[in-house]
């Protein structure tokens, strides 16, 4: 079963498993999952191949926030399906959950004011 709601579910249980003060500032975040990346967010992060964003954090992280400013849209994390059954499908060495829950704790720690080298110095994905 791949289909939209088991990734809801794997997402939604990676979020309950947060430590708490992290789990309390992920329940602000909307969770969106789609099959694909729309194409405005494709064209204003200049990507070509849809394939090649599987999640995105859409929003102003908590490092950078203020009280003050005002808040024109929710903090959005978006997981992308089909980019993702695709990386699942080529790289053949991982389960479909564990993916779906890297993603969802990748697009997080942005929330939480990671940059991709902060993520990248605790999570050698790619390796």
């Amino acid at each position: 079963m791949t289909d939209v709601a088991r990734f809801y579910d794997i997402a939604e249980r990676t979020i309950a498993g947060f430590p708490d003060p992290f789990r309390a500032a992920a329940r602000a975040v909307l969770l969106r999952i789609v099959d694909w990346p729309p194409d405005t967010i494709l064209k204003d992060m200049q990507i070509a191949n849809p394939l090649d964003l599987t999640g995105l954090y859409d929003g102003v992280p908590m490092t950078e926030k203020s009280f003050a400013d005002p808040a024109p849209f929710p903090d959005t994390v978006w997981l992308f399906r089909e980019p993702i059954l695709n990386e699942w499908r080529d790289r053949g060495d991982i389960e479909l959950d564990d993916l779906i829950a890297h993603v969802t704790v990748h697009e997080f720690a942005h929330h939480f004011g990671w940059s991709d080298d902060d993520i990248a110095t605790i999570d050698r994905w790619w390796e």
